[in-house]
């Protein structure tokens, strides 16, 4: 090649490049779960949503295992320029600190609460042929029976540790009902051993549930939250089991962007507004609510340091009542 063709062919590349529009900006949203769950799916709505207010293209990066601490503490070790958040719940921002020995990330210093997103409640459901052997109509019903059938009554969860593993625990606690748990490894395989008949009821997250409820497949029983929701208006509430002990409890987990320690409040703050605004989008919150999802955002950066604050002793007072203590 002549040098004539060579800065011809430089003069090419550099007219072909000034032409072409910038590389749009590109984040990540870390989720600390497997892909298809009920918090993947989140994420991903969450992600699109964020995308034009953000103005950045939002990758979802998938990295599940040991209760979410494993995609939790890779955000904990981004760097803090607000282009790696995390998708996480109370699990990862409260309770896993009370499960496990060892964390690979402080839950208090190693991470920055932006807001929560949305809030959810927890789902018993039957297997129908279970329900209909021991008739079991309500919530009521079932507790009824396990008492006087100790252990019979076998409650599949998510694993334990899990929203649904602690919130059967409660319940046990207040009501003196005798059911046997028997944890899975995430809420699929769960599921398969509830339609199969291998387990009689499950405890869970209202997102991985509710598809079933609306098939008929399974029968539901109660729903976790002091109040009905508006995804099962006609399913009881804890409230309405007050006669048993129940009246009072109100299993709620949440769900909320938070990013690595040191994220400069100028960021931080761009961030949360981002999310008010996308969490007041009526075409967000009409794909959330029919899911189980109530949206909400806190007030502040600041409120909702204050909430994780706050509710510290409710989580650790439920992880002592589950007996779980994981390595």
């Amino acid at each position: 090649m002549t040098a004539i063709d060579r800065r011809t062919l430089l003069a090419l590349t550099a007219a072909a490049l000034a032409a072409s529009p910038a590389r749009a900006a590109t984040g990540t949203l870390i989720v600390p779960y497997p892909p298809g769950g009920a918090v993947d799916i989140l994420g991903r709505l969450i992600a699109g949503a964020l995308e034009p207010r953000l103005a950045k293209t939002m990758v979802v990066e998938n990295r599940g295992g040991a209760g979410g601490s494993i995609g939790t503490g890779a955000l904990a070790r981004a760097a803090p320029d607000g282009e790696t958040l995390g998708l996480l719940n109370v699990t990862q921002m409260i309770a896993n600190k009370y499960l496990y020995e060892r964390l690979p990330y402080d839950p208090d210093a190693d991470l920055t609460p932006i807001t929560r997103l949305a809030t959810g409640t927890i789902l018993c459901v039957a297997n129908k042929e279970a329900a209909g052997a021991k008739r079991w109509g309500s919530f009521r019903d079932m507790i009824a029976w396990s008492s006087a059938h100790p252990d019979e009554t076998r409650m599949g969860s998510s694993g334990v540790g899990t929203i649904s593993h602690l919130g059967i625990e409660l319940v046990k606690a207040r009501t003196g009902a005798s059911i046997l748990h028997v944890p899975y490894k995430g809420g699929g395989p769960a599921i398969v051993d509830l339609l199969g008949g291998v387990i009689d009821i499950m405890f869970d997250v209202t997102p991985a549930l509710a598809p079933l409820v609306r098939d008929g497949r399974v029968v539901p029983l109660g729903v976790g939250s002091l109040e009905r929701i508006a995804a099962f208006p006609d399913v009881p509430s804890m409230k309405e089991f007050s006669d048993i002990g129940l009246g009072e409890v109100d299993i709620q987990t949440w769900y909320a962007l938070a990013g690595p320690k040191g994220l400069p409040e100028e960021a931080r703050d761009a961030i949360f507004a981002a999310a008010r605004d996308a969490m007041a989008d009526a075409g967000v919150r009409g794909k959330l609510e029919p899911g189980g999802f109530t949206p909400l955002v806190d007030a502040s950066p600041e409120a909702f340091t204050s909430v994780i604050a706050d509710q510290n002793p409710y989580w650790k007072e439920l992880v002592r009542l589950s007996g779980a203590r994981l390595e």
